[in-house]
């Protein structure tokens, strides 16, 4: 297993792995042909970024068995997805703004996140294991209340792109069994220490598995190295105020933590 992230060290954005405190500094491409440069730096010497930077960020809706159960809704035939914008990326330890536009409420979504490493076009079930190069935390955050203002058109993409509502991070995961996977999110809310529990689903409760997700979306659209896709919540999400901490855990691929934040 391997843990993959990008990083600024004296104003050079570079890549590497993490190994313990210490991030082994690779150079080329993280998606093929990466090689060791024999240098390491120490983790608190420099900032973290997004882990890549994606071509595309594509987001699922209903895919768990246990939420769809609760809201009383049938489960989807074939992914029902859309598209958070390229100007909507955030790293790990950044601050998620509230938009200055909206005054309605904004949730959190704690999600597990596939990341693509070649590209990906047509392909089965059995083959797409070998197009996915990871997996990442995801905070797929959404103005909610925007859903459904206009009675004629639901406005996912727009509640869910605003500046900094696509988080992902700290790392992307190499190695892992995806089924095996569960997430978790935990709030701290303003002035307070305490710490709750928010969200803990295992990704096996999906109704497309990961590998069924690519498989699906890659006859539709073609899929790019870096791409990454959400691949929907489960029960516990819920608003935030400003001042909030969240954080996203899976084990094994790390916690990806932020504020809540008045623009």
């Amino acid at each position: 297993m391997l843990h993959w992230l990008r990083f600024r060290h004296k104003e050079a954005v570079g890549f590497g792995t993490l190994e313990e405190d210490r991030i082994k500094v690779f150079e080329g491409d993280m998606f093929g042909g990466a090689k060791s440069t024999g240098v390491t730096v120490g983790l608190e010497e420099v900032e973290i970024l997004i882990p890549c930077v994606p071509g595309k960020m594509l987001a699922l809706w209903n895919n768990f068995h246990a939420l769809a159960e609760k809201l009383g809704m049938d489960t989807p035939p074939e992914p029902l997805y859309w598209v958070k914008t390229d100007g909507c990326y955030l790293g790990h330890g950044e601050n998620i703004l509230k938009p200055a536009s909206y005054d309605g409420k904004v949730v959190f979504e704690g999600e597990l996140g596939i990341v693509i490493g070649s590209i990906c076009s047509g392909v089965n079930e059995d083959q797409a294991p070998d197009y996915i190069f990871g997996y990442t935390c995801i905070n797929d955050v959404t103005a909610v209340e925007i859903v459904n203002r206009d009675e004629t058109f639901p406005q996912w993409t727009r509640a869910k792109s605003f500046d900094t509502f696509g988080v992902m991070g700290p790392v992307i995961a190499t190695g892992l069994d995806p089924e095996k996977l569960v997430v978790q999110t935990f709030l701290t809310k303003p002035g307070t220490t305490e710490v709750q529990e928010r969200q803990n689903y295992p990704v096996s409760d999906m109704v497309f598995s990961p590998k069924a997700i690519v498989s699906k979306i890659s006859q539709d659209v073609t899929l790019f190295p870096g791409d990454v896709i959400c691949c929907g919540t489960s029960i516990g999400v819920g608003s935030m105020r400003p001042g909030t901490k969240i954080e996203v855990n899976i084990d094994g691929i790390g916690t990806l933590s932020n504020f809540y934040e008045e623009n």
